[in-house]
């Protein structure tokens, strides 16, 4: 098997996928917000939630499911617009990840990440929800650890 498509782009050996490599071509065309699926957002909505609430809002590289969820997106997109949907899902998991971290906050003032969430702080809170009002192009993750 070829490490390139017949564009002569690479091909991801974990996916099996061209057009997740970063170049000098393509850097400034990757940090761009492009529409992505309900599914995918929804995808990564409820996984950052399962995540946040089994951590206890600690970012868990070694156990997070995370990377299914990009690939799932990715075998979704175009060739070209992958690095795009790389990114803007990434901002979504940002906004998701603050407004969870508000909530459990607002459920308990005290609460620091890493500490038990209180039960049902996350009961009011949706995809839709945490999306109103919130720009992906300005997502910042704004906790204080």
């Amino acid at each position: 098997m070829s490490h390139y498509d017949k564009d002569g782009d690479y091909i991801n050996p974990v996916n099996g996928l061209a057009g997740l490599l970063v170049t000098d071509e393509n850097e400034n065309s990757r940090k761009r917000i492009i529409s992505i699926s309900d599914s995918s957002k929804e995808e990564m909505y409820e996984l950052t939630k399962k995540e946040f609430l089994r951590e206890n809002g600690v970012c868990n590289g070694d156990t997070t499911k995370r990377t299914d969820v990009y690939n799932n997106l990715y075998r979704k997109m175009s060739k070209k617009d992958r690095l795009a949907a790389g990114y803007t899902l990434e901002k979504y998991e940002r906004i998701y990840r603050q407004v969870f971290y508000d909530a459990a906050k607002r459920a308990d003032p005290n609460w620091e990440i890493g500490k038990p969430i209180k039960a049902g702080a996350f009961d009011d809170v949706t995809r839709e929800s945490a999306e109103t009002g919130k720009s992906p192009a300005q997502a910042a993750l704004d906790t204080k650890i």
